[in-house]
């Protein structure tokens, strides 16, 4: 290896490496485009992970994992003639000049609200263009885990009015989707029916956090987290007690959860 070479460009090579037909490595040379996004997108949520944690020796490993997925994947597309990592930096280097006129072209925004919605128009101009044919949803990426692009469907929506100006009305659309939840699963014969109407609720739910200001992924996660935590504890709990989880009935359950609850309330 080229030792007088930047980082990035010593990655770069690294991969060069790897995919070599002949002397590479078998794993990385069997690799194509979709072969790897599973990787990318487990890369992304321990980015994510890391972050949360606020584990910054972590985050640092696991943003090299990530680049490391953007490495691979513009090597993919030299192989093919497709372009390659220069242009890939070019590309958004082009995109955050373009959508940052106030720093570098002599705009003037005031607040940080005032430049989201500057970059969301430019961002809007810039999908016209593209898909000067598509409607207001077009391109919202598939793959995208479905509370997130719940959301991302609600927003492009909301861009062209279709949405409710306060948060009121989106409690009582949550609780109209419950009633039909609760409707469906007392008929208990259809599956695709309930499934249908929680889906429907879920889609509220998101809709309720988005009008709250909140992420329903990052909400979700924490929630996760807090059950792990507390679950632990019970088992913890009942260990010292000497009983057996797999052994308590509904309220013994219950008196856990409400001691570790409480003793967190502390």
């Amino acid at each position: 290896m080229n030792t007088t070479l930047n980082s990035i460009d010593k990655l770069r090579e690294i991969m060069v490496a790897l995919r070599d037909p002949e002397a590479g490595c078998p794993w990385d040379q069997a690799q194509d485009f979709a072969s790897i996004v599973p990787h990318t997108l487990e890369e992304a949520y321990e980015v994510a992970e890391a972050i949360e944690a606020g584990d910054m020796d972590e985050l640092r490993d696991e943003l090299g994992d990530l680049l490391f997925q953007v490495i691979f994947y513009a090597r993919l597309a030299e192989e093919q003639g497709l372009f390659d990592f220069e242009q890939v930096a070019a590309g958004i280097v082009d995109k955050l000049v373009r959508r940052h006129p106030h720093v570098f072209a002599g705009a003037t925004v005031a607040t940080a609200e005032a430049q989201t919605q500057a970059w969301e128009a430019s961002k809007a101009r810039e999908r016209i263009e593209k898909m000067k044919d598509a409607g207001a949803l077009a391109g919202v990426a598939v793959a995208l885990p479905a509370m997130t692009r719940a959301v991302k469907l609600q927003k492009r929506a909301a861009r062209v009015g279709f949405d409710w100006p306060e948060i009121a009305p989106v409690f009582a659309k949550v609780q109209e989707e419950l009633e039909e939840v609760r409707a469906e699963v007392a008929k208990a014969h259809n599956k695709a029916h309930i499934e249908e109407e929680i889906g429907d609720l879920l889609f509220a739910c998101t809709n309720l956090a988005r009008h709250a200001h909140v992420d329903s992924e990052t909400a979700l996660r924490q929630a996760n987290r807090k059950f792990e935590r507390r679950f632990a504890q019970m088992e913890a709990m009942a260990k010292a007690q000497g009983r057996v989880m797999s052994a308590l009935d509904l309220d013994a359950w219950e008196t856990l959860w409400e001691n570790v609850k409480t003793g967190e309330s502390k």
